[in-house]
C-alpha cells in the first residue's frame, strides 16, 4: 500500500454515499466512500491508501479523463518483473508506488526522472488513519 499524508478540506453527503476533498501538498484528491466514520472531519489530517495496481500512469498526456485524482510525479525507480514493473513515484516529497505490465513500462518508454502524471480514481482511495 501507497500512503498520502492529506488534510480533508470538504465532505459532500447524499444518504450514505460520501466525497471527500483532500489537501494532499496543495493538490485536490477527492474519495468516494460509503458510510463514513463520524470521526473524519473537515481540517483533520489522515493518511490514504492507494494499492500500487490502482495507481495508472500517463505520459505526455493532454485532455480529459474520468479520474478525479491526477498527481503530477517524477519516476525514481523502475524496477522489471517478468510480468510487472514496480515504479516508485515522488510528488511534493511525497513517494509513492505504480505497478503496471512490463509491457506498458516498456510501450510508454519510461524513464528514472521523466515527468508523469499519476492517475487514481476516487474509488480507490481510502482513509487508513487519522493524524490530527
Amino acid at each position: 500500500m501507497s500512503k498520502l499524508i492529506a488534510t480533508i478540506k470538504n465532505i459532500q453527503s447524499v444518504d450514505n454515499l460520501n466525497i471527500v476533498t483532500f489537501d494532499f501538498n496543495n493538490i485536490l484528491l477527492k474519495m468516494m466512500s460509503l458510510d463514513l466514520s463520524k470521526d473524519i472531519e473537515v481540517g483533520k489530517k489522515v493518511s490514504l491508501n492507494v494499492k500500487p495496481t490502482s495507481v495508472a500512469i500517463g505520459k505526455n498526456f493532454s485532455g480529459e479523463l474520468s479520474y478525479s485524482n491526477k498527481i503530477n510525479s517524477t519516476i525514481l525507480s523502475i524496477e522489471n518483473g517478468q510480468l510487472l514493473s514496480s515504479i516508485k513515484l515522488s510528488s511534493n516529497e511525497s513517494i509513492f508506488e505504480s505497478i503496471i505490465t512490463v509491457e506498458s513500462a516498456s510501450r510508454m518508454n519510461l524513464k528514472v526522472g521523466d515527468k508523469i502524471i499519476a492517475l487514481i480514481k476516487a474509488s480507490e482511495l481510502s482513509i487508513s488513519e487519522i493524524l490530527i
